[in-house]
């Protein structure tokens, strides 16, 4: 006699017919995140209704290559939050950073980088730039790779 129990399932996916033909057409299309797909995936595989596999957590594991915390994570987002809180992804508004450049200084550092440079130099240097933007009180501090970063999504050059 074996001591182990058979575990129950607390978070069990069943999805509708309109669900089951979203998740299909958003693999289909494959024009979507890795995340996303192999969150569609895990949630068809593990599908109890009538049209689904409802596959156990680690055969969808090791037919999809993930590890089987992940299958029982999708599956508790699916019944906590639906189909579109797996298939969206999370943004914490407590880890994202602050900009250090908006709108207006932004300008401000573009109009600098396209004046002519100072004395003796033929262009500007990301660090001559860090240093000016700080004495104009453009603003309070910024490093050379962030006044780089901002150059290059502006498609500005320095020359």
């Amino acid at each position: 006699m074996s001591t182990r129990q058979a575990t129950v399932k607390k978070y069990i996916v069943t999805l509708s017919a309109e669900e089951r033909e979203r998740l299909e057409a958003l693999i289909r299309t494959g024009r979507h995140s890795a995340r996303k797909l192999l969150r569609a995936r895990i949630l068809l595989k593990a599908d109890a209704s009538e049209p689904g596999e409802a596959l156990t957590d680690s055969q969808i594991a090791a037919g999809l290559h993930t590890s089987v915390v992940t299958v029982a994570r999708v599956r508790q987002q699916l019944v906590e939050e639906g189909v579109d809180g797996v298939l969206t992804p999370k943004r914490s508004p407590n880890s994202a950073r602050r900009r250090i450049f908006d709108g207006a200084s932004e300008a401000k550092l573009i109009a600098l980088a396209c004046s002519t440079p100072p004395d003796g130099f033929a262009r500007w240097t990301l660090q001559m730039l860090e240093s000016k933007v700080v004495e104009l009180n453009i603003v309070a501090r910024a490093s050379d790779n962030t006044i780089g970063r901002t150059l290059k999504k502006t498609f500005s050059s320095r020359t």
